[in-house]
């Protein structure tokens, strides 16, 4: 998220796409509603289902599920073709103005350098030119017809609005209002923001859907100021902190990179991952890597950790070159018999991952599964499931009794990075401990089982810095904390040449900003992101609740701590002018004074971009420091392009021959069915949460008064469809993909309209996916049942929300 949940009410245009904020993020609502109160603000909400978000924003546009990025491409042509983009902006804060190579090239569906057999691309074509000092060049007339904004303009005039309403199903009048009313923030004194959630990351496509966002906000000026961004509505379950913090397999606490097996020394990895520029004016901030992965290292492994041993950079463990370990690859291993144990914390993925009868036949390939959680799951309790006989299961499961979120303390993370401590309300019930606690007891006697009998590679174990406990040897969530923020390893003294400052620091204080680690192993950091959460002399900043608001605008810079460095919106110098002036003063979010900036956390402390000697661009984490309009980092294209999901009701992109993502991972088990463009499977499917129920249900079937609101499995279908299959409100049908089948109720309803898709008509139906069979009893399986085990091509996560089914009356 680049701005937070406030900062909504300062938008003039909000586009809900991927979303159901109204009831599941009902706190986000709140600011979107305060936008339409205080500013006359917009709400447009585009969904395949008619939602109580609908009901609430100014109109509703139904969409077929899976069409995100042919819409949104449109919106860039129109953008463009209508002069609609805020051209100052574009100019000096996007790579509008670089050269695309001449070797680059895209034909009928695929870029430059894509090789079929690996379903991969050599990126090595899809570069930027440079001059004879290594600086991109550039064409500041934007006429150049290999300049970014000319490649652009070119890639997204095949999306008409002829096109587009033909692949999406929205009519040419809705496309043209969204279009319209969208494009009038590309100015100065307006803005424009983007929410989304699972609704846009659920897709082959689902990263690419994101960037073809970011693309927009770039041309309209939308990025760095009050009322704009991009912005991701996450879970309730502390997802955001979650991520922060590396639950993901391809990255390291703060986002570093996990290494890979080729990158066999520290030096290889840092020069991987760090990446240069030659471009003065470029701050390039994340030539900095090196300071963050050697604190990190000094943050895992302590004292063994030296310059002489490559600060242990070789125990960390590595993924092999190529591959991927997502929770869809993760079960696919596991149903071949290669993986022998699974620790299932905090989660169900027996109802919550695709393919479920590939999950729960890869669970009965496991020696042992244990279990972290304050309920029992269909997770835990597999081997007595439907069509499960005990007897034949060999995996041994312990379930661990875990505290709830009440029952303990520490930090949690919101949507707009907002770290916030929370406190522990009550002791949890009998022998129930945190997670944490959990961890830190079977890390305790796997060292001690190493210690008394060695093992092949004892030294990441033996040598991790494991001192996380209290005086009373419980968990200390306080102590992890400190840690993940850092601290000085020796004495050290901080000098500011620009502010004529020279600070001291004394061996083990906090490091009180991640500007201040380094990378010769005299500080550590658990995570640099977070390096400032707590002041040198201890003071924990996310406990912090003042409700000062001296800009007016919703910062509240004394509320908790926001990453990084306290600063509230990300790239918040691209709200002014090259020369520090902001373009809407009336929501001033920052201004050079001629000696500093004031407001928000600036982006760096550099002035405006129009000083050519110390002036910096405001883009600072991109090696060019500015927007990315021609992205090459991407696994399917520099600029994003509509593919089908998976499964879909067309045989034949309308907008090239290539009708998948070419960049997917396609899995190949005998369980890893994919249907056809036939008749067979006619009817698009999406997944969604009901708000009755908490992510798998797991939580919340238990409770008798959520059950009498949502008691069991049900599918929405259109009164259409209804009409056409026979199937009445209330009654039970079964709905059956090319994987597997789940009967539920009928839910008859107004809210799926149908499309008219390529000229011939194509229905939509919807299912929730927070049910299973262990409780309540009679209350339906999972969902997941009926998805395929695909996932985005960047990170892997499944495409839950377009696949194909049929429904049939029981």
């Amino acid at each position: 998220m680049t701005n937070h949940y406030i900062d909504l009410k300062n938008s003039d245009v909000i586009l809900i796409m991927g979303s159901n904020a109204a009831e599941h993020h009902p706190i986000a609502f709140k600011w979107i509603l305060r936008a339409k109160e205080q500013n006359g603000a917009r709400i447009i909400h585009v969904d395949p289902r008619y939602t109580r978000t609908s009901a609430r924003c100014d109109y509703h546009v139904p969409l077929r599920s899976g069409t995100d990025i042919a819409f949104l491409g449109g919106m860039i042509n129109y953008i463009i073709e209508k002069d609609k983009w805020f051209k100052d902006y574009v100019l000096n804060y996007t790579n509008a103005s670089f050269i695309v190579g001449s070797d680059y090239d895209f034909k009928d569906g695929l870029f430059s350098g894509y090789d079929a057999a690996k379903r991969k691309y050599n990126k090595d074509t899809w570069v930027l030119e440079k001059d004879a000092k290594g600086v991109p060049k550039r064409d500041m007339t934007l006429t150049h017809p290999r300049s970014v904004f000319q490649m652009l303009k070119k890639h997204y005039s095949r999306y008409t609005l002829d096109k587009v309403s033909s692949i999406t199903g929205v009519s040419k009048e809705n496309l043209t209002k969204v279009y319209e009313e969208y494009g009038s923030t590309g100015v100065a004194d307006r803005a424009g923001t983007e929410c989304y959630a699972l609704g846009w990351t659920h897709h082959t496509t689902g990263s690419q859907i994101i960037r073809t966002m970011s693309i927009i906000q770039l041309l309209l000026g939308n990025m760095g100021i009050c009322g704009g961004g991009v912005n991701a509505l996450r879970g309730e379950p502390n997802v955001q902190g979650s991520t922060d913090h590396a639950i993901l397999y391809n990255i390291l606490p703060g986002y570093l990179k996990m290494p890979y097996g080729s990158q066999d020394s520290l030096a290889k990895y840092l020069e991987k991952n760090t990446p240069g520029t030659k471009d003065p004016q470029s701050a390039n901030y994340y030539s900095n890597y090196p300071k963050f992965t050697v604190s990190f290292l000094k943050a895992i492994y302590g004292e063994k950790a030296s310059r002489d041993n490559g600060f242990c950079y070789s125990w960390l463990p590595k993924l092999d070159d190529g591959q991927a370990a997502s929770l869809m690859h993760l079960f696919d291993e596991m149903y071949k018999g290669k993986i022998k144990g699974l620790f299932a914390v905090g989660t169900d993925p027996a109802v919550s991952s695709p393919n479920t009868t590939k999950v729960r036949k890869a669970l009965e390939n496991l020696d042992w599964l244990i279990g972290e959680n304050i309920f029992d799951n269909e997770t835990y309790c597999f081997w007595k499931g439907p069509g499960v006989d005990p007897k034949k299961v060999k995996t041994e499961v312990f379930l661990l009794p875990a505290s709830a979120t009440m029952e303990k303390e520490g930090s949690q993370s919101n949507s707009g990075r907002w770290v916030q401590w929370k406190y522990k309300a009550a002791e949890a019930p009998a022998d129930a401990i945190p997670v944490g606690e959990i961890t830190i007891k079977i890390m305790n006697a796997v060292k001690a089982l190493y210690a008394r009998e060695g093992g092949k590679f004892p030294e990441p174990i033996l040598g991790l810095k494991w001192d996380y406990t209290n005086a009373k040897g419980r968990y200390d969530a306080l102590k992890v904390s400190k840690q993940i923020n850092g601290y000085f390893l020796k004495d050290t003294v901080i000098e500011d040449k620009a502010k004529g400052t020279r600070t001291e620091f004394k061996k083990g204080q906090l490091v009180p900003t991640f500007g201040m680690l380094m990378d010769d192993g005299s500080t550590a950091s658990g995570n640099w992101v977070m390096a400032g959460s707590f002041d040198a002399t201890g003071v924990n900043k996310m406990q912090k609740r003042g409700k000062e608001d001296p800009t007016g605008l919703g910062l509240y810079p004394n509320w908790s701590y926001c990453w990084p460095v306290n600063r509230r919106i990300l790239y918040n110098r691209a709200s002014c002018d090259i020369n520090g002036k902001p373009y809407n003063p009336k929501r001033k979010l920052l201004e050079w004074n001629g000696e500093a900036w004031v407001g928000d956390v600036p982006d760096g402390p550099w002035p405006p971009q129009a000083d050519k000697k110390l002036g910096k661009y405001p883009f600072i984490m991109k090696p060019d420091g500015l927007g990315a309009l021609f992205g090459p980092g991407m696994a399917e294209g520099p600029f994003p392009e509509h593919y089908e999901p998976l499964e879909g009701p067309l045989a034949k992109n309308p907008l090239s021959g290539q009708l998948i993502n070419p960049a997917v991972q396609i899995f190949n088990s005998d369980l890893d069915k994919v249907a056809n463009s036939d008749d067979k499977f006619p009817y698009v499917c999406t997944t969604y949460s009901c708000t009755e129920h908490w992510c798998s249900g797991a939580l919340t079937r238990w409770q008798a008064w959520l059950l009498e609101a949502m008691p069991e499995l049900y599918i929405e279908i259109s009164d259409v469809l209804a009409k056409e299959k026979g199937i009445e409100n209330g009654g039970r049908v079964r709905v059956s993909s090319a994987r597997g089948a789940v009967e539920c109720v009928a839910m008859v309803t107004k809210r799926f309209k149908p499309f008219v898709i390529e000229g011939k008509t194509v229905h939509q139906v919807g299912l929730p996916f927070n049910y299973g069979w262990l409780h309540p009893k009679d209350g339906g399986d999972s969902t997941n049942f009926l998805t395929p085990t695909v996932g985005d091509a960047n990170t892997f996560c499944p495409e839950y929300k377009a696949f194909m089914v049929n429904v049939t009356r029981i």
